[in-house]
């Protein structure tokens, strides 16, 4: 009789975890997302890829990534966060001014799948406003703080005609990768296809090994033939 009553229980305490394996999955999904379009990788014959990098302006190490991609006449997609644009204006002017596209990265850089639809549309717009006050006058993309996204914040981009960048190439996702510049660059050089987003966090004393490893990564897919874009220009080619 027990352990008919326990079944039951049972069942259910396996779907509820289930349920929230399913939730968590499609909450950090790079392909699927319950609202609107999401862009993981673009479809395209043309050998390009969207050389893409997440947080900042910081003040120690913009300058620095700006020089590489200067030095190599490489166009990216910088996705800040609204806070470091007020603190680092100029910086995120500097951005603008080199030719780079600037994405939003939210203001506060929370994770924003659990978050309330009011604190979603102020953690877009306040750093929309942001990148405007640097100058710049272009479509603004939008990459949620670490991938993650569920029913607000999806639901708020489709009703703004806005799509959720994600990314297919992720190289520091790996600790045997992450730690050396070489592993790296092999990594990226491995995986990179025509159309592929490689994202890359290259603004913290912390990612040293990123930046060591932008200027190979960004010579070995040269020498495979591969031109770079920005994600804008990317997703026209689809």
């Amino acid at each position: 009789m027990v352990v008919r009553r326990f079944i039951p229980v049972f069942l259910f305490l396996v779907a509820l975890v289930g349920v929230l394996i399913g939730v968590h999955l499609l909450s950090k999904s790079r392909t699927t997302q319950l609202f609107g379009d999401i862009v993981a990788r673009v479809e395209t014959d043309k050998p390009i890829v969207a050389l893409t990098f997440d947080d900042g302006p910081s003040p120690r190490f913009t300058q620095d990534v700006l020089s590489i991609l200067r030095d190599r006449n490489v166009t990216a997609t910088f996705f800040l966060t609204g806070k470091e644009i007020e603190e680092n204006l100029p910086l995120a002017r500097l951005i603008m001014a080199a030719g780079h596209e600037i994405g939003n990265h939210s203001y506060s850089h929370s994770n924003m799948a659990w978050m309330g639809s009011t604190r979603v549309k102020e953690e877009i717009e306040r750093t929309d406003v942001a990148i405007r006050a640097a100058g710049y006058q272009g479509e603004i993309v939008f990459r949620p703080p670490y991938g993650k996204k569920l029913v607000t914040l999806p639901w708020y981009l489709s009703q703004h005609g806005r799509k959720t960048i994600m990314w297919d190439v992720e190289p520091e996702s790996f600790p045997e990768v992450a730690d050396n510049a070489d592993a790296m660059t092999r990594y990226v050089l491995d995986n990179a296809k025509n159309g592929s987003i490689i994202i890359l966090h290259v603004m913290y004393r912390s990612r040293e090994v990123s930046r060591q490893a932008l200027p190979q990564i960004i010579d070995g897919l040269r020498q495979r033939g591969f031109e770079f874009v920005t994600v804008s220009q990317l997703i026209q080619n689809q």
